[in-house]
């Protein structure tokens, strides 16, 4: 993690507050950087549902709190969460309280788990709406970032016709940045042509 003075010092992303140490630690480490394992992806798409509405940071802030109510995102634990658990979960207030969410969880853990048996995982499922490869974009100003694109359309479309929940296209869009679906830092944010060398896919 850098220290306070070099945050300043290193270009990143326009949307950034670099006064929030834990939202840089996030811009610096995860967000962009593609991501294949189910687990962390069930907990992206599980966060992402989370915020529909909400600031991300808002939900940076309790990721800790959702860890431990969902069961460190093991998707088959939380997919048999009973309505018991549901009103347990409707008292914490390390997560957001919203009951319509937390159905969606439950409801969208079992979904999950149907495209896992369906395709092998998760992931396969998923990368294959950008060609299994990831869409590198060119962004100067904040202004020029888009809230949806054709490829989350699609995959909206089609996890809704699957039965999941909370899972518009601007949420959709939102996993494929946060996961690396899309790489999204800005052109001189430091972060996208390490991003690109890293993880050249062929």
């Amino acid at each position: 993690m850098n220290n306070d003075n070099s945050i300043e010092k290193i270009c990143r992303c326009p949307w950034l507050d670099t006064s929030k140490p834990d939202y840089v630690k996030y811009h610096d480490e995860e967000w962009g950087v593609p991501v294949y394992d189910d687990q962390k992806l069930f907990e992206y798409l599980t966060l992402e549902s989370a915020q529909a509405g909400l600031s991300w940071y808002t939900i940076l802030k309790r990721r800790e709190g959702y860890r431990t109510a969902f069961a460190q995102f093991d998707v088959e634990i939380v997919a048999k969460y009973s309505q018991e658990k549901i009103e347990e979960l409707m008292l914490n207030s390390n997560i957001i309280r919203n009951r319509l969410k937390i159905n969606a969880a439950v409801n969208n853990a079992q979904c999950f788990i149907d495209i896992q048996k369906e395709f092998g995982s998760f992931s396969t499922y998923m990368w294959q709406f950008v060609n299994n490869k990831t869409i590198v974009n060119s962004w100067d100003n904040l202004a020029d970032y888009p809230a949806t694109s054709a490829e989350s359309d699609a995959w909206c479309k089609d996890l809704k016709k699957r039965g999941f929940k909370f899972v518009g296209s601007t949420i959709c869009y939102a996993h494929m940045q946060a996961c690396g679906m899309v790489n999204d830092h800005s052109k001189d944010c430091y972060k996208r042509s390490q991003i690109i060398n890293e993880y050249q896919q062929v």
